[in-house]
């Protein structure tokens, strides 16, 4: 079994129970000719979201290899369609995520609106304040409207936080969330144009497709409101970086908060120069509990395919 990258001990400990484990030594991620010479023989790729897992990469590995379990709750960065032709299971880490991921998402929110990082640059910076009634004033939230674009979990766990700060709810996606889902979030489903004319904070959390690759570009952040603030803690390139440095420039939207980026770890350098922006190093599902989770469910779901009882979390084709 190889591992891409360090986790948990408590995961390795699952995986050694079924075989031997090889765990990457470098502290970086391994480029395509290295996937494929670290995975050779394996009879199951533990790998994570910078690790590009394709058909060539399960041809490296061999016919023996039987699962790719992706430390993630996204897997755009696995071919599942042509792991799936050489009868290769591919598994995900949903769930375990959702809670320090919201967490996450409404921090951003609270330091956009409320100036948070301005403030403690400010500050670090050693730069002379005194209060006064004007000073770095930022947007309530009470009375506002979130708009979620893909309410999933992650997006129903936003929402209910939001709830809890007076906001209103409005949402997009696919298809319309269960009358359940809705009536519990006080959530009106509207078309995504809708969504970017009505919301204040626009919140994304849908899947990286073909689809959604540079979903907000220039025409969506055009429609926004010019008081309002991006925030996306989903996958990078569902945001046109390029084009939210030129709304941002024109005015067009108050600010954004991103946690991913369309070339992580390289950030467009124009927003690492506004204090409007706010930005984390994908930090999502950053807490000792949740990524040890994910990865004891990697875990779990590899011992359980090589052992013949299929997979826990199963992605499919």
């Amino acid at each position: 079994m190889a591992v891409t990258r360090w986790i948990p001990d408590e995961a390795v400990k699952i995986l050694a129970e079924a075989g031997e484990v090889r765990v990457s030594s470098a502290d970086r991620p391994l480029s395509v000719a290295e996937l494929r010479e670290f995975t050779a023989g394996a009879s199951a790729i533990v790998g994570m979201l910078h690790d590009r897992i394709d058909g060539e990469v399960a041809d490296a590995a061999g016919p023996q290899l039987k699962v790719v379990a992706n430390v993630a709750v996204g897997y755009d960065n696995v071919d599942v369609p042509a792991l799936a032709e050489r009868g290769v299971v591919v598994t995900n880490t949903p769930g375990v995520l959702t809670e320090a991921t919201a967490d996450l998402t409404f921090g951003l929110i609270l330091a956009l609106t409320r100036r948070l990082g301005e403030g403690e640059r400010l500050i670090r910076a050693r730069e002379p304040w005194s209060f006064h009634l004007g000073f770095l004033l930022g947007s309530g939230l009470q009375g506002k409207t979130l708009g979620v674009v893909g309410l999933g979990q992650i997006g129903r766990a936003v929402a209910r936080r939001a709830l809890a700060f007076g906001m209103r709810i409005v949402y997009t996606g696919r298809k319309p969330a269960p009358s359940e889902v809705e009536s519990a979030l006080a959530a009106e489903f509207v078309p995504l144009p809708e969504l970017l004319e009505r919301a204040d904070v626009v919140s994304l959390h849908c899947p990286l497709t073909a689809a959604t690759r540079h979903l907000i570009d220039a025409d969506a952040l055009r429609a926004m409101k010019p008081g309002a603030y991006l925030v996306n803690t989903t996958r990078g390139p569902v945001v046109d970086e390029a084009a939210l440095s030129d709304a941002l420039e024109a005015g067009e939207i108050a600010g954004a908060a991103l946690d991913v980026f369309e070339r992580e770890p390289s950030v467009e350098e124009r927003l690492l120069e506004r204090e409007d922006v706010v930005l984390t190093p994908h930090l999502g599902s950053a807490t000792v509990e949740t990524r040890t989770e994910m990865a004891v469910l990697a875990a779990r779901n590899v011992v359980s395919v090589l052992a013949g009882n299929g997979p826990l979390t199963e992605v499919q084709a």
